[in-house]
């Protein structure tokens, strides 16, 4: 297991696009379980709607927990998105 926490950098926060893109690198590993967490709430990260309903605004402390094949990689990929700020 991989963690690494990141914040959430872009202004409007993690809105439906963000979620959509988290989801879709997700679903390309489908070895790794992937959760998010913050604001207490547990996401899964191939969910958008959860990742939605978790209200990571910008600011947000999110930890990204991987489990599975490739885990380092997958937390580096899913960190670098939030690091650009889902380039908004």
């Amino acid at each position: 297991m991989v963690t690494k926490k990141v914040t959430v950098v872009n202004e409007q926060g993690v809105h439906m696009r963000p979620a959509g893109i988290i989801a879709k690198v997700v679903k390309e590993h489908p070895e790794c379980e992937v959760t998010l967490i913050a604001n207490g709430k547990e996401a899964k990260a191939k969910a958008p709607m959860q990742i939605m309903a978790a209200c990571m605004k910008q600011g947000c402390e999110v930890e990204i927990v991987c489990n599975g094949a490739d885990e380092q990689a997958v937390v580096d990929e899913i960190a670098a998105l939030f690091e650009s700020g889902f380039d908004e």
